[in-house]
């Protein structure tokens, strides 16, 4: 069994997305289920966890409305204003497939954004609401995101994209330092995604994969395509089998199925 934890869907005709500028004009166009479906079954892959592209909760509403009409769409991970004092009432609100929120931490000017005490508030209730918390940081973030894990010890957290590895620069010391140190916290999960476009072409990334199943071991590691902007630099098939080939096999079944199920609490047919 495979389920990729981490794709997208979008249309820019329908919403502005800040983050598609001229150098990635290939995203700049509508993808759906109907796109990414004929791949899912070329290469036995049961479900997805769609995860959300911008900061809105018509997206998110949008998002949740695709999962109920779309059979292989598992979970949202949505957005919501982790600042507002009504947190806990929006989430109430929002019915369907919802099994986690993500907020593009990447992009706030203020590294420690994540500390903020109206953050804190709103991650608390995205916890007590039963839901995970998908973090998209980057190096600079990761000593708040560490503090934030420590003071959340029952929240269900998951790294994306091992934190946005700067392999291109190769300057991975701030990195590894604080990746690890969230390696120690057993609440936090690791997804291996989002690589290629971290890197030159021909990069080698499994070494990069390889030390993330050492951090976080198997059981926290899982699968996720990033499609479709891994499209920038592989095709579904690179996305899938850069895990594949370096996951052993006895550790496949946990990377590629059991450890998304188990996070995201996703129920499979």
């Amino acid at each position: 069994m495979i389920i990729d934890a981490h794709q997208h869907f979008w249309d820019p005709a329908n919403a502005e997305y800040p983050w598609m500028t001229d150098d990635i004009a290939a995203l700049r166009r509508r993808f759906g289920p109907e796109d990414l479906e004929p791949l899912l079954h070329e290469h036995g892959v049961v479900g997805t966890v769609l995860v959300q592209a911008r900061g809105s909760l018509d997206e998110t509403r949008t998002l949740l409305e695709i999962a109920a009409a779309t059979p292989f769409v598992l979970g949202v991970v949505g957005w919501i204003d982790l600042t507002d004092a009504d947190a806990a009432r929006v989430l109430d609100d929002l019915s369907g497939e919802l099994v986690g929120v993500r907020h593009q931490v990447q992009d706030e000017p203020d590294p420690a954004w994540l500390l903020r005490p109206d953050v804190q508030r709103g991650l608390a209730a995205v916890g007590a609401a039963g839901l995970a918390v998908d973090l998209l940081v980057r190096t600079r973030e990761l000593p708040a995101t560490v503090e934030t894990v420590r003071r959340h010890p029952n929240i269900r957290f998951v790294l994306d994209h091992l934190a946005k590895p700067p392999l291109c620069s190769g300057d991975v010391t701030s990195w590894a330092f604080g990746v690890a140190a969230l390696a120690d916290l057993p609440n936090v999960t690791c997804k291996l995604s989002g690589l290629f476009t971290e890197a030159e072409p021909r990069t080698d990334l499994a070494p990069t994969l390889e030390q993330a199943l050492r951090w976080f071991g198997p059981e926290r590691c899982m699968f996720g395509s990033d499609w479709p902007v891994c499209l920038l630099a592989t095709d579904y098939a690179g996305a899938l089998d850069l895990v594949r080939n370096v996951v052993p096999a006895r550790d496949a079944e946990t990377v590629l199925a059991a450890t998304a199920i188990r996070t995201y609490r996703l129920e499979v047919a």
